[in-house]
């Protein structure tokens, strides 16, 4: 764009990792000037509302446009960039456009708890699944006409060739890590169920080089493998294995726990793998809790896995009580999708 002379570009926005994505989860790389451009860069995160509305005034756009890599998992922030963007644009009187991009988890259907309302935070502002199952394009048309106080006027710019059964290795297109701790399309495969590692005292594998495919604890063995194998969970096999993370939980110290090798992407559902590691995490492990702050609320979107998990309910149960606000959902999110 900055190459081309028919496009004004006066200004770059940076969410959560940065412009160039090099700051860890909850940090981003500040304002700077770019030194490829001279741009002036403006660090969003954090930055919602009328205040991000004055961010977009300030840097004399005309239009924004969000070209931002998704990994299809309503935790993952850049989705929420994107609304709060689109807010802001709308408040600020900016054209908004976006440029779609793969779903690299494929776009066939929504899995998991939708979050409920009263548990919206940057991890989840609206009601939509766990796994969306949806693209950054499709998503914006959702938010423009169920959840924004009022539209704004949106452009979206179909891909090419894109098929909702499409992992990313059909795209043909290199895999740029779009935060430093999703290193690998295998890591966007199981994240959206293992990411709920973060709201408990184990490790998610941050500090390794397979963050959210390898999983444990101080004092966990082989009998939680053992568990989650006899479960016999589809397109999934779980390693005993033994890692030292280099900074996050454990920093520095030999844990235990599982590696998630899935063998059948296609069968694999990874909320529901997220949910039995966890029920089972629990009974095989003595140490086992909760972050106090209840960050799985958040992740989860509500209290229920939480409460169902500590009451003694198993995978089924935890599953089974969201499938009817997930049946609402993949009948909403049916008029928003661009691609059949």
């Amino acid at each position: 764009m900055h190459a081309d002379d028919r496009v004004d570009l006066v200004a770059v926005f940076g969410p959560e990792h940065g412009f160039r994505g090099t700051a860890q989860a909850g940090g981003s790389e500040g304002g700077h000037e770019d030194p490829a451009t001279g741009l002036p860069v403006y660090d969003t995160y954090l930055t919602s509302g009328r205040a991000l509305a004055d961010v977009f005034t300030k840097s004399g756009v005309d239009t924004v446009v969000f070209d931002i890599q998704d990994v299809g998992a309503r935790f993952y922030t850049y989705i929420w960039t994107l609304y709060d963007c689109m807010e802001a644009a709308q408040l600020a009187g900016k054209r908004f456009v976006v440029l779609d991009r793969p779903n690299p988890v494929t776009g066939r259907a929504a899995l998991g708890p939708v979050l409920h309302k009263e548990f919206a935070t940057f991890v989840g502002r609206q009601p939509i699944a766990q796994a969306h199952g949806m693209t950054v394009a499709e998503l914006a048309r959702l938010f423009n006409g169920e959840f924004l106080a009022a539209p704004v006027e949106l452009e979206t710019v179909r891909m090419a060739g894109w098929r909702r059964s499409d992992f990313h290795d059909a795209s043909g297109l290199p895999w740029v890590p779009p935060s430093a701790n999703m290193p690998t399309p295998d890591t966007a495969l199981v994240y959206s169920g293992t990411c709920l590692f973060e709201g408990t005292n184990l490790s998610e594998g941050r500090g390794t080089t397979r963050p959210f495919e390898l999983l444990g604890a101080e004092g966990l063995d082989g009998r939680w493998a053992a568990a989650a194998n006899g479960l016999g969970l589809p397109g999934v096999r779980f390693r005993e294995a033994y890692f030292t993370p280099t900074f996050s939980k454990f920093q520095g110290k030999v844990v235990g726990g599982v590696q998630l090798h899935v063998h059948d992407r296609a069968a694999f559902d990874p909320v529901r793998t997220g949910i039995a590691l966890l029920v089972t995490a629990r009974r095989t492990w003595s140490g086992f809790a909760w972050r106090p702050d209840h960050w799985i609320d958040r992740l989860t979107g509500s209290a229920r896995v939480r409460t169902m998990i500590d009451a003694g309910a198993d995978t089924d149960e935890v599953t089974g009580a969201w499938q009817e606000e997930l049946a609402a959902f993949r009948r909403l999110r049916e008029e928003y999708l661009l691609y059949r």
